[in-house]
């Protein structure tokens, strides 16, 4: 059994995925997983061309066999593939945590029938580059893995995938490779990585990998964050879907996903039957009440809003409805999105950067926006839009606070955050889109997501075709439109005059569902109606 570089990053990333790779199944398709594969793969070829080229003919090979790594002359080896067999780092012999498999039987075997034999199993990676340094007077001839990688900012993963690297090539050599190099992002920068430290962990992943596939049985599926990216990402989620499982509520974290198993509860149906309001102590009757699972379960089985305590939403000034897209790994702001109401109807404003050098133009045209409204007050979804916010004020200019623009920054209001744990909607998620989609709001590109928007601005910025410039600016407004939206509805279930609506069970789509602060209780004080046992 070969275990692959592509398997341990899939493990990282999900240890179902690497249980379907391993079983040669084939996702139905991901749009943004194909889209990075095609990225990574051009990113490691130009990466890979560059390199070459500043090393002289006689001193670089490509694809050599990895019995010519010893006795190699070369400076610089391309697209190596090394292959060898695993065996425990500690003992020197196959771990007792791979697979067995049954020896076949000869006539005329004699004796017991023999017992099962541990099943070979290969470590194999395909280095992208491997570097040969010279001795010296102080240290021996040794080799470097080096790794490309895309992102302009490193995981622990990716120092993980060049960790691996080393282990298969140590296991090859048969000496210790103790540090590696990747080359990553725009600028190809070099960091150099101490692989040692990272090796006991790499070597307990190919272990974890090794007895799950030698299992014969999948892990146990739970969705996660990084499903978006995932090729099984429909599957994966039909199958939740039709399992009912836990995992689907995307706030839940493992250890309590785990407990809740523990308990018997393994649904998100069972787990809406275990809300209970409680009382709380008049002490802790203005504190906001924590977070719970089961209460956002059992908004989605009974279709309803569910609202706890007596949350309060005042916006005092002129709403501007925020939303900003962005590229994350290279810390570039390109669209800014306001939704702004004047003379009664609704006005869409859209900052557009080319490049980073307008960045800072985009900036001061929101500014200067905000600077016509009276009393401008933001109003964005999640934490995004707050970094935004910092970052744009510390990396250009920050307007006074007694300002129009200072007091909307100052005032600005992050929906996500008042809704969190006051208001549970009937939805897995409080990702704006699945909100969204539940208040009737809509969106015109069908697979409209943060992780598109990637797609459609690299493609724009190769291209410059306006369609997909276009697509990005729709997508933004119509993320301001679905905002608007849900603080509307916000506004409306916290407003006095609905809330009788609400404590009478009036409401078809909402209902009050907080923890008694009442003196009521099952154990209510003795009385007689003679006045001596009283």
């Amino acid at each position: 059994m070969k275990l692959k570089a592509e398997l341990f990053q899939a493990y990282l990333n999900c240890p179902t995925k690497c249980w379907l790779l391993s079983q040669a199944e084939r996702g139905a398709g991901n749009v943004y997983a194909e889209w990075v594969k095609q990225q990574n793969q051009a990113y490691r070829n130009e990466s890979l061309q560059r390199l070459l080229e500043t090393v002289p003919n006689g001193e670089r090979v490509m694809a050599p066999t990895s019995d010519g790594i010893k006795p190699a002359k070369w400076r610089i080896a391309a697209e190596l593939v090394v292959q060898a067999p695993w065996v425990n780092a500690s003992d020197s012999v196959q771990s007792d945590a791979l697979a067995v498999t049954e020896r076949p039987r000869h006539p005329g075997d004699g004796g017991a029938e023999p017992g099962p034999q541990p099943e070979q199993w290969f470590l194999e990676s395909a280095i992208d580059a491997l570097e040969r340094v010279p001795k010296s007077r102080t240290r021996a001839a040794h080799l470097v893995p080096i790794r490309f990688i895309r992102d302009n900012n490193l995981t622990k993963d990716d120092k993980l995938l060049l960790a691996y690297d080393a282990l298969t090539l140590s296991q090859v050599l048969g000496r210790q490779i103790t540090a590696g190099k990747i080359v990553h992002g725009d600028e190809l920068v070099t960091m150099k990585i101490k692989t040692t430290p990272l090796a006991r962990q790499a070597r307990k992943t190919v272990e974890e990998i090794a007895t799950m596939i030698s299992s014969g049985s999948p892990p146990d599926l739970v969705l996660n964050r990084r499903c978006s990216e995932c090729e099984f990402e429909a599957r994966c989620r039909q199958e939740a879907t039709a399992k009912d499982d836990l995992s689907l509520l995307s706030n839940m974290k493992g250890k309590e996903r785990s407990k809740f198993n523990s308990e018997g509860i393994f649904t998100v149906t069972q787990l809406s039957y275990t809300f209970r309001p409680r009382r709380r102590p008049k002490r802790l009757r203005d504190r906001r009440e924590k977070y719970h699972h089961a209460l956002r379960a059992l908004a989605i089985r009974e279709r309803k809003i569910h609202i706890v305590g007596r949350p309060e939403l005042k916006i005092d000034g002129t709403p501007v409805y925020l939303d900003v897209e962005g590229l994350p790994d290279r810390d570039f702001y390109y669209l800014v999105g306001a939704r702004v109401h004047r003379a009664g109807s609704a006005v869409q404003y859209s900052f557009w950067a080319s490049s980073l050098e307008e960045e800072k133009t985009v900036w001061s045209g929101f500014l200067e926006l905000l600077s016509t409204i009276a009393n401008p007050v933001l109003i964005h979804y999640g934490s995004y839009e707050t970094t935004f916010l910092k970052r744009m004020c510390d990396r250009y200019y920050r307007p006074p606070d007694s300002s129009a623009a200072g007091y909307g920054i100052k005032a600005a209001l992050n929906a996500l955050s008042f809704l969190f744990a006051q208001i549970y909607f009937p939805t897995y998620s409080n990702r704006l889109k699945d909100i969204g989609a539940w208040l009737g709001c809509h969106w015109t590109s069908a697979n409209a997501s943060g992780t598109q928007s990637i797609i459609w601005r690299t493609q724009w910025e190769k291209s410059g075709d306006p369609a997909l410039k276009q697509e990005l600016i729709n997508y933004n407004s119509e993320d301001c439109q679905a905002l608007e939206t849900l603080t509307d509805t916000l506004t409306q279930l916290c407003s006095p005059d609905h809330r009788s609506d609400l404590e009478n069970g009036t409401d078809p789509k909402a209902v009050f569902a907080e923890p008694s602060t009442s003196k009521d209780t099952l154990w209510p004080r003795f009385s007689s109606a003679t006045e001596q046992l009283c």
